[in-house]
């Protein structure tokens, strides 16, 4: 199903479905990313907070085996360069809940593809699917990665994590 992904310049990203036993490599490459993605964004405290609530093992595979998330990782050479989550919101409504790549490999096109083996996945297991979703923070850079793409505000909201902290986000849209 999701396998390689060939890009303009004939580098090839390789893509597969995570099982609950890859819940450490992406434990590993969730601290490599996330906190350097959000340290002008987030406070140490709320970085570790996050950080634990999205992203300990055990919730990594609680996503996967009572949540309904599918990750897809996404390697190059060989190594796990980063990933996307999935998981349905409805019937017709996916939601994009998470989508990250190696900070030394941004820029060089394997977030699109990332993105897009999301949204053929998608596609696959439900083709009555009408939309995808993500939430993503106001202040990230990453907002004009998601327009580029072709997603659009929807909404905005400040929604309570716990512990006091809010997520400050846009709701993107993305019509399938």
């Amino acid at each position: 199903m999701l396998n390689s992904v060939h890009r303009k310049d004939s580098s090839i990203l390789s893509i597969r479905i995570a099982a609950p036993e890859d819940a450490e490599l992406i434990h590993q490459l969730a601290w490599q990313i996330f906190p350097e993605t959000y340290k002008e964004i987030l406070t140490p405290d709320q970085n570790d907070y996050m950080m634990e609530w999205m992203y300990s093992v055990p919730n990594l595979i609680k996503q996967m085996t009572e949540e309904n998330h599918t990750y897809l990782l996404g390697y190059k050479d060989n190594e796990c360069i980063g990933y996307v989550s999935v998981q349905p919101e409805n019937a017709e409504i996916y939601h994009l809940q998470k989508i990250y790549v190696l900070i030394n490999k941004q820029g060089l096109g394997y977030g699109r593809i990332l993105f897009d083996a999301a949204i053929k996945y998608i596609k696959e297991i439900n083709p009555n699917a009408k939309a995808v979703h993500l939430n993503v923070n106001r202040y990230n850079k990453a907002l004009g990665f998601y327009e580029h793409l072709g997603m659009k505000k929807i909404a905005e909201g400040d929604f309570p994590i716990g512990h006091g902290y809010y997520m400050n986000d846009y709701i993107m849209g993305l019509d399938l």
